[in-house]
């Protein structure tokens, strides 16, 4: 069967693209070292690049897997504080972050509108649906 498009609605699901990081000739890490919290950022100032990849053991099954270590930190520390995002973050840095924070897994506009409580959930998918992609935030296909 034949793909077939449909537009966007609220319960299409965004990702970060990583290719669009790649094609943009854009660092992603360079990007997430930016929001790390000021104890990470302080932690791993000198071994920036020794942050590549670490074991991860997930709690619930205990399967080991690679991951990166700075996608790693911003995600079981930095985004667990209050500020890593707050009224004054720009709301598409908003969906990022809550992707990033989410393991990059897709989530749907309703599901970002209930994290983020920011904006009308329609207004939220006329942004990220607006034309131009921005930080690799796109419609994710099954």
């Amino acid at each position: 069967m034949a793909y077939r498009w449909q537009p966007p609605d609220l319960d299409t699901r965004f990702y970060i693209d990583m290719a669009w990081w790649q094609a943009s000739g854009r660092d992603i890490r360079v990007y997430i070292r930016d929001l790390l919290c000021d104890d990470c950022r302080e932690q791993y100032a000198d071994s920036f690049q020794e942050l590549e990849e670490i074991d991860w053991i997930d709690e619930l099954t205990g399967e080991v897997s690679v991951v990166d270590g700075l996608w790693h930190c911003l995600r079981t520390c930095c985004s667990q504080k209050a500020d890593y995002i707050d009224d004054s973050t720009p709301i598409v840095d908003a969906v990022f972050r809550t992707l990033l924070a989410n393991g990059n897994k897709p989530m749907s506009v309703r599901e970002l509108h209930a994290a983020l409580d920011r904006r009308p959930a329609k207004t939220l998918l006329r942004i990220l649906t607006g034309g131009q992609v921005y930080l690799g935030i796109r419609p994710y296909r099954d």
